[in-house]
């Protein structure tokens, strides 16, 4: 297993540590449903260096971007951000991504840390007979995260970024505790937040003055097992679970990051068109539990028959978990789109019994204003 610079301050920290993608990585410290909560109300720290850093620079890297990837990363401006996919040539998800453009001709992709490498060798092959250049950084570049509502005030003393100035989905280059970094305000957890990409040997330094800094507040090392109960809550996809080879943008409900009017073919074109087009058979919804238990990735999901009786499976559990948040399961699962609208009524198997779930809109949560 690959593990991050930071894996001895985990291990110091009492964290649980787990397989990952590849990577050993903390799962939990004091324990997820006390690190989910401090997030919501207060902020936690993040180890995310297993994510892949890929960098395109070159007069064509912009138009290398846009026929690799479904969106219009030329038509980001230097400092800004968005979330994109690259597909494969029948439409399926390869991966989910966010692109940064950090000059004119200098972007930063990062990837999934189990997807890293297919993505640069895709980005590679892609990039062929474009003036442009790709360097994966994957393992030269720590990545530490700060999310929270408090996530301004514990960071700002320790940066010359301007963050009250810096817009969601955007990024600047400066300091963090003395390291260069680039500083994004991007995150996974439905909160604000900011993450710090810093030189692999300093992320230690990042992390450690993160908690230095807000420890007095209540802010709290957080490992990945909250992390996906908050990502769930904000109604986001996971890789392997929401998003496959088998999955289109537009049967995850993220059509609309498709950029079709934009100049030039790109990979994957005609089959997302024709996915545009045609009736979909299935939409991502999210599910409530009505009863009791909980609703776990890969339980199948059915219909509601006449009187109580069974009817046909229909859909299956993509993401499920107790949300700490709002007391009580939820899941996201893809049905038929005759079964997606948000009051409808079916059904999930959890252990021997089929248990009620509603159909809600997501996401479940939403940070105050």
């Amino acid at each position: 297993m690959r593990a991050t610079a930071l894996l001895e301050r985990h291990r110091a920290l009492g964290a649980r540590l787990v397989e990952f993608a590849g990577w050993e990585m903390p799962v939990q410290y004091a324990g997820i449903l006390e690190e989910h909560r401090a997030v919501r109300q207060r902020a936690g720290v993040f180890d995310l260096s297993h994510m892949g850093e890929l960098h395109v620079e070159g007069g064509e890297s912009g138009a290398a971007l846009a026929y690799a990837l479904v969106t219009d990363p030329p038509a980001l401006a230097i400092g800004r951000a968005h979330y994109s996919m690259i597909c494969a040539s029948d439409g399926g998800v390869i991966d989910d991504l966010i692109v940064y453009r950090l000059a004119p001709d200098h972007f930063m992709v990062v990837a999934n840390a189990g997807n890293a490498p297919v993505v640069a060798d895709e980005l590679r092959a892609r990039m062929a007979g474009f003036d442009a250049t790709l360097d994966d950084a994957s393992m030269r570049t720590s990545l530490v995260a700060i999310q929270g509502p408090l996530a301004t005030s514990v960071l700002a003393p320790l940066t010359d970024v301007d963050l009250p100035s810096l817009r969601y989905y955007a990024i600047a280059e400066g300091h963090v505790a003395g390291h260069a970094a680039l500083v994004a305000r991007t995150g996974y957890t439905g909160e604000d937040g900011f993450e710090c990409f810093v030189a692999w040997d300093e992320g230690t330094d990042v992390f450690d003055a993160l908690l230095a800094a807000g420890t007095s507040q209540g802010v709290v090392p957080v490992g990945l097992g909250a992390r996906d109960t908050l990502r769930l809550e904000a109604g986001m996809p996971l890789y392997g679970n929401e998003l496959t080879r088998d999955t289109t943008p537009f049967d995850a409900g993220l059509g609309r990051i498709v950029k079709f009017g934009k100049p030039g073919d790109f990979v994957g074109r005609a089959a997302l068109q024709a996915a545009q087009e045609r009736r979909r058979t299935k939409a991502l919804v999210g599910l409530v539990v009505r009863g009791r238990g909980i609703a776990r990735h890969g339980y199948a999901v059915f219909e509601r028959g006449a009187n109580g009786a069974h009817a046909g499976m229909v859909g299956m559990v993509t993401s499920g978990t107790q949300s700490p948040t709002l007391g009580e399961a939820i899941a996201m699962a893809y049905v038929p789109p005759a079964d997606a609208d948000a009051g409808t009524m079916l059904e999930v198997a959890i252990r021997e019994a089929r248990v009620p779930v509603e159909v809600v809109a997501l996401p479940f949560y939403r940070r105050p204003a």
